[in-house]
């Protein structure tokens, strides 16, 4: 029989995979321009905030999931879900990683402290009863994902544009539809007529599918907007080359949004992002057309 490790196990209930969208806090930095050693520890001092809160509710949210992921064909391996850890373990660990959190945050401007308190309650909130309600908890994902780069802006000192939030509040609400079109389009084949603690059934992937795309292309119209903007004009040495990464984001959003209708998405578009090749290039084309927009 093999032998566990408690430890491993518990490092693999914190998700440290999912740390990557902690990089978002970097964002502000780029995009304004504003690079420097300062500003980039302090995005670092963010993502290690964020990380140790993103870490802290999932380990809530698998307790409170257990019953549901022991179906669940993938979240079955899961270290509580498997029973590899006791549920106490995940609870006992949450708020310590909270309060370590919440320690470096104090060593930080106040704003950022604020934003995590605002990204703890939402999480803690999505896990209680949000998740169970439909389309209210897509948008609750995305508003997590923007609060990530609101926490960059507040450590740096870097004001948000609302071009920006605009942005991202549509972007993200359309990749959280991609996931939950991926676990709708599933039910049929195992064999339910409905998500366990979620509040969406078969046939819901056919509204998401559209309001995914939708919200997508709502996202890359606020980009072209931007780039043809005063704002954008100020900002970049060549803001013509924004133009270039409204097409690859495009480009992008249709890469995923075929995968998951071909049955072929991950159930999280993070994993695909990071094993996908032509993800991976396009997402570095976008970050190679801010740079060049900005410096040439």
């Amino acid at each position: 029989m093999e032998e566990r490790n408690p430890a491993m196990d518990m490092l693999r209930a914190m998700r440290p995979h999912q740390w990557v969208k902690n990089f978002l806090v970097f964002v502000p930095v780029f995009t304004g321009h504003q690079v420097s050693l300062f500003n980039l520890s302090s995005g670092l001092a963010a993502f290690l905030c964020l990380s140790l809160c993103a870490s802290a509710l999932y380990l809530i949210n698998d307790v409170l999931d257990l019953e549901a992921d022991k179906i669940h064909p993938k979240k079955k391996n899961r270290p509580f879900a498997s029973g590899a850890l006791p549920p106490q373990f995940g609870l006992a660990a949450a708020p310590l990683l909270v309060l370590a959190a919440l320690g470096c945050a104090l060593w930080m401007p106040v704003y950022l402290a604020g934003t995590l308190v605002v990204y703890l309650i939402l999480g803690l909130n999505y896990s209680l009863w949000i998740k169970k309600i439909a389309f209210l908890d897509v948008l609750v994902l995305a508003i997590m994902y923007t609060l990530r780069i609101v926490a960059g802006g507040a450590a740096a000192g870097i004001p948000i544009s609302l071009w920006l939030l605009i942005f991202s509040v549509l972007f993200f609400t359309s990749l959280a539809m991609a996931k939950r079109y991926v676990e709708a389009a599933a039910l049929p084949g195992r064999n339910r007529s409905r998500a366990k603690g979620r509040g969406y059934r078969v046939g819901d992937e056919k509204i998401l599918g559209v309001l995914g795309a939708t919200f997508g292309m709502a996202s890359i119209a606020i980009l072209c907007f931007y780039a043809g903007s005063q704002k954008a004009a100020d900002l970049y040495r060549s803001p013509s080359l924004l133009w270039a990464d409204c097409a690859l984001l495009l480009l992008w959003l249709g890469l995923l949004w075929t995968k998951a209708r071909k049955g072929a998405l991950s159930d999280d578009p993070i994993v695909f992002t990071l094993k996908n090749k032509a993800s991976l290039a396009l997402l570095g084309a976008v970050g190679a057309v801010f740079i060049a927009a900005g410096w040439i």
